[in-house]
């Protein structure tokens, strides 16, 4: 079946095992996550520069964010918190943190929100508190600027700050590849394809001489949201108006991912499916859309295919798919609290140690040029050199204006070229029920 959306969940529940561990060993020494500036309840001290009343704080995620041994680095400085996460599927945890804000119950004290839905949050200043009132807008030196943007309401409120950015690679099976007849270098790899058309054609050359049970690639619904992604437009404009039937990079890319279905390129594995991570595990399809956060995906659900994938430049040179930010709804009883835990979780020490310890690449450029990333290697991946790899993939990023209602659109994008896929509908009708769908959003 087709991949249901262009919008993915990128955290994924069983990395957990192996994030904790790495983490715990390669975190620094932490800078005390104090966001000062006041508004948050009045209490006592311990005397270990902590509160003396006990409180709770809940961290609801999509997905495992390699976080947890961050929240025993948090209670060193604030004994007096426990904290509770909870996870919850992608599309469930946005649905459920926009049921709960309409409402005006159940949400987290930190909420993470993933890029393809902030700007519909941060279109809603009133309910969710203004981390710039608990001093957070000193870490905008920190941040690339446009993720220190995506963060920020129109009104200028600080909503969010950015954990990770999702830099684009393509990872690749190199005994599939060999199999074929194909290079398998990466730097040989990455030659093959420096657009989308020839890495259609380099499939069908892997097509007609792979094994048997072994496509190109897993489905086109990833491959479309990286073409988009590297689009100077997306699906708004900078004025937030939808484009979809306007903007010819996106019938572009739905053209493309259409001759790849025709091509038989597809094993018809939708992203996230238990057949997706069945497909990893038996060498189903040769090549994957690859953010940073993926790397630690496809090692956990392909363990015993060390040394048989690695990493090369994606098809357009650069892009971004993924990442998000953490924020703090008006609804939370602790939200000084709940700003200093962001601040922590979102520091350029943690940023690195979860980098090394998941894939998730940070956000914060000072960590690029330096050399525990840069020369971060993965031996799963053949020691590919994941840190300068996504490293020169974020340098070279150029990001897109998200509208309000980004992820909605791309799911219903998402959804009509799996119907191509599923052979329900003809590219013409899947297409013509798109512009209708998005022009529906409002």
């Amino acid at each position: 079946m087709g991949t249901p959306r262009l919008s993915t969940a990128h955290r994924m529940n069983k990395i957990t095992r192996l994030a904790a561990p790495m983490i715990a060993a390669t975190l620094l020494t932490l800078t005390a996550a104090c966001g000062g500036g006041g508004g948050g309840t009045s209490t006592q001290s311990d005397g270990s520069g902590g509160s003396a009343e006990k409180i709770k704080l809940t961290v609801a995620l999509f997905g495992d964010f390699g976080f947890k041994p961050l929240y025993e680095e948090f209670k060193k400085t604030h004994p007096n918190v426990e904290i509770e996460e909870r996870q919850a599927a992608f599309a469930d945890h946005h649905t459920n943190l926009a049921t709960h804000l309409a409402t005006g119950a159940g949400t987290a004290d930190v909420e993470a929100i993933e890029v393809g839905y902030i700007s519909q949050f941060t279109a809603q200043p009133d309910r969710f508190t203004d981390l710039k009132q608990f001093g957070l807008e000193r870490r905008q030196s920190d941040y690339l600027d446009w993720k220190w943007q995506q963060g920020l309401a129109p009104n200028g409120a600080l909503i969010g700050l950015g954990t990770d950015v999702g830099g684009l690679a393509m990872c690749y099976r190199t005994d599939l590849f060999e199999q074929a007849g194909l290079p398998t270098g990466r730097e040989e790899v990455s030659a093959l394809w420096p657009t989308w058309e020839q890495y259609i054609e380099i499939g069908k050359k892997f097509a007609a001489a792979a094994p048997k049970d072994a496509k190109f690639f897993d489905s086109p619904g990833e491959i479309m949201r990286a073409m988009i992604a590297q689009a100077p437009v997306g699906v708004y404009d900078a004025q937030d108006n939808i484009v979809v039937g306007t903007n010819p990079d996106i019938k572009k890319a739905w053209d493309l991912s259409v001759q790849m279905i025709d091509a038989g390129l597809s094993a018809k594995i939708g992203a996230f499916t238990p057949e997706w991570n069945t497909g990893f595990a038996k060498g189903t399809f040769a090549t994957v859309i690859c953010p940073a956060w993926m790397t630690a995906y496809i090692q956990d659900q392909a363990k015993n295919s060390a040394g048989k994938w690695d990493i090369a430049t994606v098809p357009g040179g650069a892009g971004n798919s993924g990442g998000s930010h953490l924020t703090v709804p008006k609804q939370s009883k602790h939200p000084k609290e709940a700003a200093e835990l962001i601040d922590l979780l979102t520091s350029a020490e943690s940023q690195a140690a979860v980098f090394k310890a998941t894939g998730n690449f940070p956000s914060i450029p000072s960590l690029y040029g330096q050399a525990d990333i840069q020369n971060f290697t993965k031996d799963f991946f053949n020691d590919a050199p994941v840190g300068k790899i996504y490293s020169d993939a974020a340098a070279n990023l150029k990001p897109q204006h998200l509208g309000p209602r980004e992820g909605d659109v791309r799911t219903a994008i998402g959804n009509g070229l799996g119907r191509v896929e599923q052979g329900r509908q003809t590219p013409d009708e899947a297409w013509a029920q798109v512009l209708k769908d998005v022009g529906d959003i409002k």
